[in-house]
Order: C-alpha cells, then sequence, then structure tokens
C-alpha cells in the first residue's frame, strides 16, 4: 500500500514509520507541507497518489490551543478539512488521529466510541471540527482516538516529569485526571493492524487501563529510579494553567477489541519505553 503521512516528524509519525516498513511510505511534514494551505497539500498528494492518508499533523500544544483558539481550528479542524478534501479529490481514503479532548470528562465509566462528542477546551473543540470533516466528506476514513502519547523524543508528559524531578527533587501532579496513557510504538503498530482489515469506522486505540495522571507519574518516577523523589497530590483547580482538560477522559476501546485489535497495559508499555530510554542514553 502507498501511504502518504502528515506530521510525520511528530512523535506518532515517526513510530509509524517505524511500523510501516512494508508499505511505501509518503512523508510530508513543515515547512515543505502545511496542511493549512490547501494548495500545498494537494500538491503532495496529487504528486504521490496515495491509497491511504494517515492525518497525524496536529496542534497538540493544549494550552497554546487555549491562547489561541482561531490557531487551533486552523491547524487542527481547517487541516483535516484539507486533508479530506485531498483524499475526496485524489481517491485516497484517510485515518485521522484523534483524541479524548472531544469528549467533556464527565462520565466515570469512560467513553466509548459511538459516544456524543461534547468538547469543554478549544484544543478539543478544534479536533471535534477536525472529526466533523472527515466524515462529512468522506465514506473510507478511520478516526482513531488516542490519549496522553508518549515516545522517545519530543515533549510529552513522561519527559516533563522526570525532568522536573531530576532538577528540583520534587513535583506536584493532579490526582483528578483520569485517561489512558499510550506508547505512540503502540499505538502505530495497532494502526498498522487496523489499515490492513480496512474496517473503516471510528476506533479508541490506546494502552490498555486507565489512571490519574498522579498514578502516571509515581510509576514513570518508580521506573526511572525516583521514587524517593516526593510527588505530591493536588487538584486540577489547583493546578494553574490556560486549558481545562476533561477529567474523566477514560477511551473503552469497544470498536478495535471487536476485530482483534487491542493493546499491551500501559505499565508494561511505560516500562518498555523507559528500559529504551535508558538503553539509548548509555549507549
Amino acid at each position: 500500500m502507498r501511504i502518504l503521512i502528515t506530521g510525520a516528524q511528530g512523535q506518532l509519525g515517526q513510530a509509524l514509520q517505524a511500523a510501516l516498513t512494508t508499505h511505501e511510505l509518503v512523508l510530508v511534514d513543515l515547512p515543505e507541507v502545511d496542511v493549512t494551505q490547501r494548495a500545498a497539500l494537494f500538491t503532495a498528494v496529487a504528486a504521490a497518489r496515495p491509497d491511504l492518508v494517515i492525518h497525524c499533523a496536529a496542534y497538540t500544544n493544549v494550552d497554546g490551543c487555549a491562547a489561541d483558539p482561531a490557531l487551533a481550528y486552523k491547524v487542527n479542524g481547517l487541516g483535516a478539512h484539507n486533508a479530506a478534501l485531498a483524499c475526496q479529490t485524489f481517491g485516497a481514503a484517510l485515518l485521522h488521529v484523534s483524541t479524548n479532548e472531544v469528549f467533556a470528562g464527565d462520565n466515570p465509566d469512560g467513553y466509548e466510541e459511538w459516544m456524543g462528542l461534547n468538547p469543554v477546551n478549544p484544543y478539543g473543540r478544534s479536533k471535534a471540527a477536525a472529526e466533523f470533516h472527515v466524515r462529512n466528506l468522506l465514506q473510507r476514513f478511520y478516526i482513531v482516538r488516542t490519549a496522553w502519547l508518549f515516545a522517545p523524543g519530543g515533549r510529552n508528559f513522561i519527559h516533563a516529569i522526570l525532568a522536573r524531578a531530576r532538577a528540583g527533587g520534587e513535583v506536584r501532579v493532579v490526582t483528578d485526571e483520569i485517561g489512558n496513557p499510550t506508547y505512540a510504538k503502540d499505538l502505530a503498530a495497532a494502526i498498522a493492524r487496523l489499515i490492513e482489515t480496512e474496517q473503516y469506522g471510528v476506533y479508541h486505540l490506546t494502552n490498555a487501563g486507565a489512571c490519574s495522571r498522579w498514578e502516571l507519574a509515581n510509576e514513570a518516577l518508580r521506573l526511572a529510579g525516583l521514587g524517593h523523589v516526593t510527588n505530591a497530590p493536588i487538584l486540577s483547580r489547583d493546578f494553574g494553567r490556560l486549558s481545562t482538560p476533561p477529567l474523566l477522559g477514560a477511551l473503552n476501546n469497544v470498536a478495535g477489541a471487536a476485530i482483534g485489535i487491542t493493546l499491551r497495559p500501559w505499565q508494561e508499555a511505560l516500562a518498555e519505553f523507559l528500559g529504551e530510554e535508558h538503553r539509548f542514553k548509555h549507549a
């Protein structure tokens, strides 16, 4: 299969390159291809003539989205609109990567794929808009929602917590935000399996299990040999930030599990991730 990946240099884009080695890949990212510029994206898709576009490109800085909602929509909403139009024009299927933040975060039982969207912050609204465009414009699409992504390199919650612990000897993490930590390597492998099925639709693909940010930080500190560092529990209302995350934002994998696609527990994935990080630094 010939696959074009937008946002190819991001955490998931790089993991997909490793997971999709049996396919012919066309990789696009800034500055050469800006997904907010329809002509540039159309030119790239027209040249590649892919069977599938995997749309990873996004503005994922949730606080940045809160500070500039118009930019959030431009990159996430309009970018997905352009990707869907390009697929419509050139006959490609689309896999769009979405987020748990399209939900309100008020369901203690977590969210299944069919549940209605009700985002509570500008990032979530921009990603909900993206889903709307994909659904409206295409028949052959996958929407893959994920959460709390981590991978080697780049910036993510795990790296931030460990850096803070090493620098200051203490961290403060919220106990009332619940989600699914997800290793980009595992998500990419699940996506590779999904696209082979050609079972289009909406999927929740995260590592199995849910936890609070505080529990995730504790496990990361323990695995990194920093279990002695104080992790002070706080509530989200006491943690000053621009964006308001969905507090009870766990995703339930129902559709993927029905076709045999599940991911291992997040604790196992986190342990492998930190082990690989350690080996890389000491190689």
